[in-house]
């Protein structure tokens, strides 16, 4: 290994850790989202998942996994993500995800490790299609991603809060209306 690679003693945590690593694919690569979430951006390190695909969904600007086999999703492994943390993404993904134990590899062949991720709940969902594209989200619905989630994490302060769908579902819709908002 070269010694300008990044060192894996960096990314291996004991299992008597506090924290947990996190693979991410999606709205969450935006660091501006995450700190958002956190108040804080993890250090992380670019990573695959193999054996999933990143698909779009019709009506929704983010994207879903689901296991497909010979397929392979680019994301990154946030480190350091505490039990509190946690909890806010398992709120944020709300029920259309479930919160899965994954093998990722680091994209400079360095190491595999154990990260949870969060995997679209509904596996024969007729809303899934194609492949969603990051770099394309990022110019065109970043900005108002950003605020929608500090909608949501300013909702989570409420008594009765409404949940992430609830949030991302009265944001993207036309006021007194039910007509989504920029959506394909």
């Amino acid at each position: 290994m070269s010694s300008t690679a990044p060192s894996p003693v960096v990314v291996t945590t004991s299992p008597s850790d506090q924290s947990s690593r996190v693979f991410v694919y999606g709205s969450l690569l935006a660091d501006d989202i995450v700190r958002v979430l956190f108040g804080r951006v993890p250090q992380s390190f670019p990573a695959v998942l193999d054996g999933f695909h990143r698909f779009s969904i019709r009506g929704r600007v983010y994207p879903a996994i689901l296991p497909v086999e010979k397929k392979k999703v680019t994301g990154r492994v946030l480190l350091g993500v505490t039990s509190p943390e946690l909890d806010i993404l398992d709120i944020f993904e709300d029920v259309e995800y479930e919160r899965r134990a994954v093998e990722v590899s680091l994209v400079d062949g360095s190491e595999k490790l154990t990260a949870l991720t969060y995997v679209w709940s509904n596996g024969s969902d007729p809303n899934l299609y194609g492949e969603w594209n990051f770099e394309e989200w990022k110019q065109s619905r970043l900005d108002d991603f950003v605020r929608m989630t500090t909608r949501f994490v300013k909702e989570l302060q409420l008594p009765e809060p409404k949940s992430r769908v609830a949030t991302y579902e009265s944001f993207y819709t036309k006021e007194g209306g039910d007509t989504p908002l920029m959506l394909p």
